[in-house]
């Protein structure tokens, strides 16, 4: 059983993200991620440091424009080489 699916409709994980919120980097967490992380969007490329869904902290370098990164995160810990713009997409 995945984390957080429940009954027969939620039995499929939802691959297609249903709402979007700009963030900007900070060490507080990301809204409404206590129990499963968000995927990004990278509007403008650089750097991006990141806290994974697990715990990880990691460094994900020369993200290009317009990028959607398909992993789970609850924070945008740091951005560097210009990254801005960025949408947490739940």
């Amino acid at each position: 059983k995945m984390r957080g699916l429940e009954g027969n409709f939620q039995a499929q994980p939802r691959v297609f993200g249903h709402d979007a919120l700009a963030i900007s980097a900070s060490t507080t967490q990301i809204a409404n991620t206590e129990d499963r992380g968000v995927c990004l969007y990278i509007g403008t490329g650089g750097n991006v440091t990141v806290k994974m869904e697990g715990g990880t902290e990691v460094t994900f370098y020369n993200v290009p424009d317009g990028h959607f990164l398909p992993i789970l995160v609850t924070h945008v810990t740091a951005v560097s080489s210009g990254a801005a713009n960025i949408l947490a997409i739940y």
